[in-house]
């Protein structure tokens, strides 16, 4: 009975030591994450005047895919060099224009 006791035992303490890794892996891209937001947060403020960024902020709650589309694209031309001045609230509402899904109509045929 000692060694089945023994067994279960390293059995139970390397379940906890795998657990452990997971939970400090989770923590480590948690964090990475975090620190991806931030920088997105940055450039963001910096290419962006206040009202756009109100703008793009209220967009993001209606429709957080096509903002994260419109935000990767700003900060791709930032980095890339190709932004020449701040984008104003008229230049992304025009940016948006064109990065919304079109509205679908729906008809109803009746027989």
């Amino acid at each position: 009975m000692d060694e089945l006791e023994e067994i279960k035992r390293r059995k139970l303490m390397e379940l906890q030591a795998q657990r452990q890794k997971e939970l400090e892996e989770l923590a480590r891209q948690e964090e990475i994450a975090r620190q991806i937001q931030e920088q997105k947060k940055a450039i963001l403020r910096a290419i962006l005047e206040p009202e756009a960024r109100e703008r793009l902020t209220r967009i993001k709650l209606a429709h957080p895919d096509v903002a994260e589309a419109v935000e990767n694209q700003l900060i791709a031309l930032a980095q890339s060099g190709r932004l020449k001045s701040r984008i104003n609230d008229e230049m992304l509402r025009e940016i948006l224009k064109r990065a919304m899904p079109k509205k679908r109509e729906t008809k109803i045929m009746r027989r």
